[in-house]
This record gives C-alpha cells, structure tokens and sequence, in this order.
C-alpha cells in the first residue's frame, strides 16, 4: 500500500511535469525550487520509483511520471472547480495564466484589447510575456502561447487564428510628399524593407516592373517597422490586422489596392488537459469571437 501523500506534493509533481522545469514549477506554485525538488522527492520515495531525470535543464518526467500527472492533473481540476463552487470568498486571489504572444501581436491588437477581457472576465488575470522569435519556445514554459508556428508537443493544441494580408501603407505626412502616390509610382519613392520578406511579390502583385530596392534600413521586428512607417520614414508592406487601427484613426493611409497574402500566421496553443482549461477556453474563444468579429467589419 502507499503511503500517503500530501496535498501540495501533487501540486508540484503536476506543476513540474507540465513545465519541465522545478524553477518554473516553484514560481508557479509561489514557493523555493528546493521546495518543488523536496516534494517530489518525497513522492518518489513514497512510490519508489523515479519521477524525473535531468536533461541539461530541463527536469524530463519518465513515463509513469507523465501518467500519474495526467490523472493528478483532472483530478485537481475537479477539486478546484468545487472549492470555487463552494467558497464563499469573492475576488479571491488566483495565479494569472502566462500568456506568451509574439510581439507585434501584442502591441497592436491585444495590449489595446485586454480592457475589454478583463471587464468581462474579472476573475481571470493574464501575464503577458512579449516573444520575438518566429520559433515558439518550448510550450511548457507558458499556459497559452500566441506565436507563428504550431506547438508540436505531445498533448498541446494549436488553432490557427486568422487569415491575413499584407498591403502597403505610409503616413500621411509622407502621402502629402508624393501627391500622385499609387502602386505604380512605389519603385520611385522610399521604401521600408522587413527582414523576412521581400518586396518582389508585391511589386508583382501590383504590377512593377522594377527591380525590389536594395538598399535602404531592413527592420526585423513588424512593431519597429510599423513605428517607422509611422514616423514618416517610407512605405512598407504591413499586415492589415496590424494596420487596421491606424488607417481608422488617420495615422496611416493606404497605397493602392494591390495586397498579398501574409506569410506566418498566427497560432494560438494550449495544453489541452491544464488544471486551468477552462479559464484558457474562456481566452481562446473571447480572443478568436473578437477577431472574427474584426475581419466581418
């Protein structure tokens, strides 16, 4: 018979597998990584079998560890949903969910939208943690992830979120500069290059003859190149989700009608049996309603 264990051992023995990581795991839990390891320590003595092995660094959970946390895993959720069920304490304070959203997602759709979540969704609390790379970190590392590729990950879900294009914009000041300003006159005035694409395909979709520019600053964050578009410095191509805003408030206008589709999507992921799926449901489908909504205007 095994001997029991206690409470706060199952919540770090689920916390760790799921982050593969003790010091993700205490951060998590608001207590010491000695404390995580002491606590799975005690469970493996009480098992006695090994939870975890160390791989560089990451704690890698062995098979029965990944098991037994799976089942751990639904029946905290279930405890959880009763003691909020039953708890007479409102607004009673809970560990936001880390929310990892590449960059440019972040400045300029959702920062400017999480008002109106947390108006409807007080009692969920989200930490943002801006990414830049177009390689998603390891899954694990968040409770849901934005990024631009899919989680390959054993048991994370990946929903693509919307399609997008890409179109051309400058700042009103620069429109004013170059009064006949079309597509066809792009090949002639400054152009703002981004690091991961090219102008070509859309000097084709237009219909430009000219060779793509050579020369000129190349940004690779979309944030810093929309800035520089922005602050007057040239034309760019830029997502219309990410422009959209600033065409509505004058700060952008358009060049042309010629577009393209955009390059990365957007991938919203999740662990699909987290002790906290239905707060993480609750986001994905608020953020997946909105901009849905946003691509019917």
């Amino acid at each position: 018979m095994v001997p029991p264990v206690n409470y706060a051992s199952l919540r770090a023995l689920e916390a760790a597998e799921r982050r593969r990581s003790y010091s993700l795991a205490a951060t998590e839990r608001y207590v010491t990584h000695s404390a995580i390891s002491h606590q799975i320590r005690q469970l493996e003595l009480s098992l006695g079998i090994s939870l975890f092995v160390r791989s560089g660094t990451q704690m890698l959970p062995t098979p029965e560890c990944s098991r037994l946390a799976s089942r751990i895993r639904r029946a905290l959720n279930e405890i959880d949903q009763a003691l909020a069920e039953t708890s007479a304490r409102q607004g009673a304070a809970v560990t936001p969910l880390l929310l990892s959203v590449m960059t440019d997602f972040a400045m300029f759709w959702l920062i400017p939208q999480l008002g109106t979540f947390t108006a409807q969704y007080p009692e969920i609390e989200l930490t943002v943690a801006p990414h830049t790379n177009i390689t998603p970190p390891d899954p694990r590392t968040a409770d849901i992830g934005i990024w631009h590729q899919k989680a390959t990950a054993h048991g994370y879900r990946s929903v693509r979120l919307t399609e997008d294009s890409v179109i051309c914009v400058c700042s009103p000041d620069f429109a004013a500069r170059y009064p006949d300003l079309g597509n066809k006159q792009l090949a002639e005035v400054p152009l703002l290059r981004f690091g991961s694409r090219s102008w070509r395909e859309f000097f084709e979709a237009a219909g430009i003859e000219d060779p793509p520019p050579e020369k000129g600053p190349v940004y690779r964050d979309a944030g810093a190149l929309l800035q520089a578009v922005i602050s007057g410095q040239g034309a760019a191509m830029i997502r219309c989700h990410m422009a959209a805003p600033f065409l509505a408030r004058g700060e952008l206008v358009r060049i042309g009608t010629a577009e393209v589709p955009a390059q990365l999507d957007y991938y919203v992921t999740w662990m699909e049996d987290h002790p906290r799926k239905k707060d993480i449901d609750t986001f994905v489908t608020w953020l997946r309603e909105n901009l849905s909504a946003e691509n019917r205007e």
